[in-house]
């Protein structure tokens, strides 16, 4: 009996996506295995060769702290509360760690920034709070900033800075309306306050949270209430002055109805 012709062999192997028999598969060259041990090990090498230049080389080492954006304070005082590991691979600076040591020990600082200036520097950036209000402490005076936060005690109150008279009646005091309330509602109207107004505020005395008044340089006195409406009351402030050059008492805290009168 006559065998398979070569047609029916074929038809009887298995074939490839290719539409080969045997189900070999065409494809590129293929890579050698030692080229391959190769390559691998120059990457290690390189690799290797990279983190002792970060790491292990005396090329990339921290030698410098920069400090930048400080008024009040000094570049010693920034750089000895960071506490910068001189010496130590600029690579494996904790610049958050570096950023919260600043925070915590100098109140004044308001926000902080550090980053890496390769090839040898730490760059701290910091921002200070600006005093619009000082609290009269003994023979010093308590800086108190635009949020209201009390964060410095200094010998001389700073230039044209009006000084907060906290006296709430201890009704006005409670969990609801605590002193760090009425601190930030201070804060606020005395960043409402019209630029001549502002300028002329010797004081702000705080009694309750509805209750802040001004006193001027000339003695002059303005009820602002709270610090709600702050831009109305400063427009109705304005035009009061102007329309009653000879008044000495402003009360704008309710400012669709101000009032002016003369003692």
């Amino acid at each position: 009996m006559a065998g398979p012709t070569t047609a029916e062999r074929d038809a009887r192997q298995p074939r490839s996506e290719s539409g080969r028999p045997g189900g070999e598969r065409s494809g590129g060259p293929r890579v050698p295995l030692r080229r391959l041990i190769v390559v691998l090990a120059g990457a290690v090498v390189l690799l290797g060769l990279v983190l002792w230049v970060l790491y292990g080389s005396s090329w990339l080492r921290l030698t410098r702290v920069q400090v930048t954006g400080a008024r009040v304070l000094t570049s010693e005082q920034v750089t000895g509360a960071a506490r910068v590991p001189l010496g130590s691979p600029l690579a494996s600076l904790d610049t958050g760690a570096v950023a919260a040591r600043v925070e915590r020990a100098l109140p004044r600082v308001d926000s902080v920034a550090v980053s890496r200036s390769w090839p040898h520097t730490a760059e701290v950036k910091v921002t200070e709070r600006v005093p619009v209000l000082v609290m009269k402490k003994g023979a010093d005076f308590t800086e108190v900033d635009a949020e209201g936060v009390r964060f410095d005690t200094v010998r001389n109150a700073p230039r044209g800075v009006p000084q907060l008279e906290l006296t709430p009646d201890p009704k006005a005091v409670s969990p609801r309306f605590p002193v760090t309330r009425l601190l930030r509602e201070a804060a606020a109207v005395r960043a409402a306050l019209p630029a001549q107004v502002a300028r002329d505020t010797r004081s702000l005395q705080v009694r309750s949270y509805d209750s802040v008044s001004l006193r001027l340089s000339d003695g002059r006195t303005v009820m602002w209430g709270s610090g709600e409406e702050g831009a109305a009351k400063a427009r109705a402030l304005t035009a009061l002055l102007k329309a009653a050059p000879k008044a000495d008492h402003f009360d704008v805290s309710a400012p669709s109805a101000p009032a002016s009168s003369v003692s």
